[in-house]
């Protein structure tokens, strides 16, 4: 997807995605979410979903759980789900952990959800995946990638919605 060309004022359903849909993406959601609540963004909604079906129903995984506590970051009810075709016209913009997620993503939806998608560390000025933590244990490492991802996020809509 071309960041550059994508016109950021109409911007206001943001899906957020990982493989399981209980680490990654719901923090990156709750995370957004409350920024965006602080800035007074609140004609934007935010979602998240896996690409995989492995931890379907499945509530936030407990060390997630603590991270975002650990940072008063406000919790919301949430049961993993997995993408499906439909989110095509619901969301404006996916933003995936890895690049892994971004393929998986597109055998999921289809492959026209590509020309809105893109890795959440591609919005910041060092592009990368975000390590997931089911594997690594390091929660701490995703939080300040997230952090870091979600405020880059954060500054490309505040620049282009009125607050």
């Amino acid at each position: 997807m071309d960041l550059l060309a994508l016109d950021w004022s109409k911007v206001t359903r943001l899906m957020f995605v990982c493989h399981g849909n209980i680490c990654r993406s719901p923090m990156a959601e709750f995370i957004t979410a409350y920024l965006f609540d602080k800035e007074g963004l609140k004609d934007i909604f935010t979602a998240s979903c896996a690409t995989s079906a492995e931890e379907l129903g499945n509530p936030l995984y407990p060390p997630a759980r603590e991270e975002l506590l650990r940072h008063n970051i406000p919790l919301q009810p949430h049961r993993a789900r997995q993408a499906c075709p439909a989110d095509l016209d619901r969301y404006d913009l996916f933003l995936c952990a890895e690049s892994i997620n971004v393929r998986n993503l597109a055998r999921v939806v289809g492959p026209a959800v590509l020309d809105k998608t893109c890795r959440l560390l591609d919005l910041t000025d060092r592009p990368r995946d975000i390590a997931d933590p089911w594997w690594t244990g390091d929660f701490t490492e995703t939080w300040r990638d997230l952090q870091e991802g979600c405020h880059a996020l954060l500054e490309k809509l505040r620049q282009s919605h009125a607050c």
